[in-house]
Order: structure tokens, then sequence, then C-alpha cells
């Protein structure tokens, strides 16, 4: 039998066994990890304090940068087209927006069957997935434009000369009746002031006065917001460029300062009561640019910077430009680059059958990759689109990302 070892040996031997043992501990918690943003970090940091936090500053944004981040360039293009293709087939109809993998879908009155249930067949299948809804978008004006058979609302034709109250009102109803057949965007309040009878967009406009025009757009957009997300349109003005935009490119006499004085301002107020979106038309104000607005940055810039719109443009139908009898206008690749070189987020297409946005899409990312178009420029419209789209989850500010390492960011002291 062994002798016990010398009592004071012993306590040497333990204490320096757990200085050993501390040393180790301490060694191995100094050792660095990378961090989710691919920097070194202290696990002692992560022990001492753990954070957890999703990624970005709000859920929708978290999702929004995620998809973003994940898209090819060809399928951030397709995201920014809205296009239309005839008929009430919703197995064709699907068929043709997924296979294009568009971003959003125009109904037009060739989609509109009888019945209000029809059309909610039509529209749930093209909709899209729940968490990123497709943009169904519609030219649902009352009056004299009007794709629903079944809206029986008052248009601006009469409410131009009605109390506000009754625009907002009709809008609402108006809203309500198109987020029941499943449209979820309306291009149906105009801001263009117009006193001449004679004017193309005369019946459609609210008014020949800009501030009770204003008032009007003020209340349609606020009336229809709560059920669908609303448009403004035909920026920067119709009702002084005299003509019909589906055959030419009205010209308009105004300068800078009387535009500002007159018809910027319903834009304005649409813009101040939260339009989500603003439809440029293809009109020309040689005395701002010579371009014409849907294709001229200075017009984008005016609209962002000086009036503060943040939200997405789309262009009225870009067939349209096509069809003006201005043969610089005539290919509709060069317009579609144009367009979104200028400041739009989506291209606007009611084209007739057999659409096919390869063309568009395969020279918009010639225009990217030479510089025409910045890479920034044409992720910032996608992020815009995206996140409109977003919004129409019903959860999309409280949905929780998946926790991975993108959960964790780094503690400092």
């Amino acid at each position: 039998m062994a002798k016990p070892k010398h009592p004071v040996a012993l306590w040497i031997a333990v204490i320096a066994g757990t200085i050993v043992t501390s040393f180790m501990i301490v060694s191995l918690l100094a050792q660095p990890s990378i961090d989710r943003v691919g920097n070194p970090q202290n696990y002692t940091q992560i022990y001492q304090r753990p954070v957890i936090e999703p990624w970005g500053d709000h859920p929708l944004e978290f999702y929004v940068e995620d998809t973003l981040a994940s898209m090819t360039l060809e399928q951030k293009i397709r995201s920014l087209i809205m296009a239309n293709q005839p008929g009430t087939d919703p197995a064709s109809l699907q068929s043709f927006v997924s296979s294009n993998e568009l971003g959003g879908f125009i109904v037009m009155g060739s989609n509109v069957p009888e019945s209000t249930a029809e059309l909610l067949g039509v529209t749930s299948a093209i909709a899209g997935s729940t968490e990123l809804p497709r943009l169904i978008g519609i030219d649902e004006e009352g009056g004299l434009i009007k794709r629903l058979p079944y809206d029986t609302y008052a248009g601006a034709d009469s409410l131009r000369n009605e109390p506000v109250s009754s625009t907002l009102t009709a809008f609402t109803s108006r809203g309500e009746l198109l987020k029941s057949v499943g449209v979820n965007l309306n291009f149906g309040v105009v801001a263009d002031v117009s006193s001449d009878p004679q004017s193309f967009i005369y019946g459609r406009s609210f008014g020949a006065d800009a501030a009770a025009t204003a008032e009007r757009v003020a209340a349609a957009v606020t009336g229809e917001d709560s059920s669908v997300m609303s448009t403004i349109k035909h920026f920067p003005g119709h009702g002084s460029a005299p003509g019909d935009s589906h055959i030419g490119v009205p010209t308009s006499p105004l300068t800078y300062d009387q535009w500002l004085s007159t018809d910027a301002i319903p834009f304005q107020a649409g813009i101040d009561a939260g339009s989500s979106m603003v439809m440029f038309g293809h009109l020309a104000f040689p005395a701002v640019d010579s371009l014409p607005s849907s294709l001229s940055p200075l017009w984008h810039k005016i609209l962002r910077e000086e009036m503060g719109f943040t939200g997405v443009i789309i262009t009225d139908d870009m067939t349209m430009i096509e069809h003006s009898r201005l043969p610089e206008y005539e290919n509709r690749v060069t317009n579609a680059v144009s367009a979104l070189a200028a400041g739009n987020d989506v291209l606007l297409y009611v084209p007739g059958p057999d659409f096919d946005p390869g063309a568009i899409v395969a020279g918009v990312s010639t225009a990217v990759q030479s510089g025409q178009i910045s890479q920034e420029q044409l992720d910032d419209s996608v992020r815009r689109v995206l996140t409109l789209r977003r919004e129409l989850f019903p959860e999309a500010n409280s949905w929780m990302p998946p926790c991975d390492e993108r959960c964790f960011i780094r503690v400092t002291y």
C-alpha cells in the first residue's frame, strides 16, 4: 500500500492544476469567432452579454433586403414590369405572369367577367405568393373610365360639382369594391387640372381650379387607401397639355414657375395624402425639358427632390409612346431603358396578346452592365416595388425572420 503524499506537496499540486485549468479556459474563451458581418468577435462577449436581434430595423426591411439579395439581374428587371394579357381564363393568365416572373398585372376590360365572383377567381390565380403578392392594378376612375360594370359609384365628371365629402365617400366605396374582387392597386385618381371642355382629359378631371381639384384628389386617395393602394396621374399634368397621349405626345406651354402654381398643386396634395404611386404621363413641357416627362430625368428629380415623393413611380402604358408617331420613340427596348434610366420604377404595358418581355429584359440587362443604368438605381427601384408588394402581406410588420447567424450582432463595451 502506497503511503499518502506529504500534505504540503498535495496542496501545491492542487493549486498548480487549478491555475493551468483556468489558463486553458481563458485561452479558449479568448479565441476569435466570426460575427454576422465577418468580423473577429470574442466568445467572452457573447457569453457575458448575449444579444439576439432581428437583422435590420424592421421585419419588413429584413424581408425585402433578403429577397433582393437572392435575385438575379434578370429577376430584378422582370419584377419591374407590369403587363396585361387579354382573356378571362385563370390558368392562361396565371401561366403568363408566372412564366415571365412579372411584378404586376393590369386588369383591362377584356379580363373582366360578368360576375364579381368570377373576377375574384381570375385575380386569385395571378396573385402570386401570400408572403409577396403580385401587384394587381386597374384603371378604375369611375364615370367615363371604368373597367368594372359593377362599379356604380360616382367619378370625377360629377364629383367635381359636389362637396369634397362626396369624393371621399365614392372612392372609399370604390376601394372596398376593388379589394373584394382581388385588386390591390388602383390607377384611378386623376390629378390633372382641366378647364377646357374639348380637352381629352376634361371629363376625367376633378376641376378647372387647382385648389379645388387638390382637395378632391386628397379625398380620393384617402378614401380608397383604406382598402387598396392609390395612384395619382398623369404627372406632371395632362390638363395643360391638349391632345391624346395615346396617339401622340401632348405639349404644355407652362414654364416651371407656372406649373408650380397650377398643375403641381393637386399632385402635391395627393402625395401628402399618402398616395403609394405616381404615374407619369407621356407629356412634353418644352420650357422645362425637351424630353417627354416619362423619359425625363429632370422631371423625376423634381418629383423626388422638390415634391418629396418616396413611393413607387410607374409609367403610363409604354405602348402609347411607341404609337406617338414620333420615330425616335418607336423602339420598345430603347424606350424601356430610357424610362428606367430616367427614374421610373415600374414599366407598364398593355400590349395585346403574345407579349414577350424577353427583349426588354435583355436590353435593360445590357444597359445595367454598361452603366447606362446603375446597379444601385436598379436595386433602389426593386427595393421600392418589393416593399410595396410585401406591405400587402397582413403580417409584414410582425413577421420575424428565421433565426440564423444574422440574428446576432456584435456586442461592444
